[in-house]
């Protein structure tokens, strides 16, 4: 067994055959799924989608790609959504400067407003950092006491895992290390046991032996067996620990950590 902790279920990728997908998942012992969101309107397809399964979890944030392009009252939007018991996590929120599609202070803003959202209803982030240590590892240590997250599909530097560390942080990787390219084994074994996460980020970002192509929950058991072998454990107890500390994070109930 195994959890993907961040998957986009509401992509367009996966209207031909989503409920296929899951059956996929399911098969290849995929305990849970959380489809995390990109838009408020991603937010309704995403807690629709949950409400139908009952082993798919969602999110409601705006992702930092779509910053600049907010209009209205987008903050209420987002905590309106955030009501629905099957929405679980803020985000994905967070700091993207490799494309800059936003500006970088408006990113910030939009960020610090979702850190609001996620103290007001009490309410773990999934943060998205690429190219933006720094800037990231302030937000963490600016935190209000209480507000907890994850750094999803990390590739970050150490002292960005050490900022998320100090402040009992998740940490969760993708099918990013299974490339021939990753370098973080390092960063992998540092990371707690009751800290860690695993992900498909899909349908993006497919692990090996499935890289180039569409990517899916199913897949994260490539990444759990990987993300094990890189910590010299046993895949099924640590995709067993995985579990557990999905369900711990996310708080649907069963997690230890």
């Amino acid at each position: 067994m195994t959890f993907d902790s961040h998957c986009h279920l509401t992509a367009e990728a996966f209207d031909a055959d989503r409920d296929e997908v899951l059956h996929r998942a399911r098969a290849a012992g995929v305990a849970g799924m959380v489809c995390v969101a990109s838009t408020p309107q991603d937010a309704d397809a995403a807690r629709d989608l949950a409400g139908r399964n009952a082993d798919v979890w969602a999110t409601a944030g705006v992702h930092p790609h779509e910053s600049g392009s907010l209009a209205g009252d987008w903050v209420a939007e987002v905590s309106e959504r955030l009501e629905d018991p099957r929405v679980v996590a803020v985000g994905e929120c967070g700091l993207e400067f490799h494309y800059d599609v936003a500006p970088r202070s408006v990113q910030l803003a939009v960020l610090d407003a979702q850190v609001e959202l996620a103290e007001a209803h009490d309410l773990p982030l999934v943060l998205h950092s690429r190219d933006a240590d720094e800037d990231m590892i302030g937000v963490i240590r600016g935190l209000p006491r209480g507000v907890r997250g994850v750094l999803h599909c990390f590739t970050g530097g150490d002292a960005l895992l050490d900022a998320a560390l100090e402040a009992d942080w998740y940490v969760s990787f993708s099918g990013i290390v299974t490339f021939k390219r990753f370098d973080g084994g390092e960063r992998v074994q540092r990371v707690p046991r009751d800290r860690i996460l695993v992900e498909t980020d899909s349908p993006y970002l497919a692990p090996v032996p499935h890289r180039g192509r569409r990517n899916e929950p199913a897949h994260v058991i490539h990444t759990t067996r990987t993300v094990a072998a890189i910590r010299g454990e046993d895949p099924d107890a640590f995709g067993a620990r995985v579990v557990r500390n999905a369900r711990a994070f996310y708080r649907l109930g069963g997690g230890d950590a």
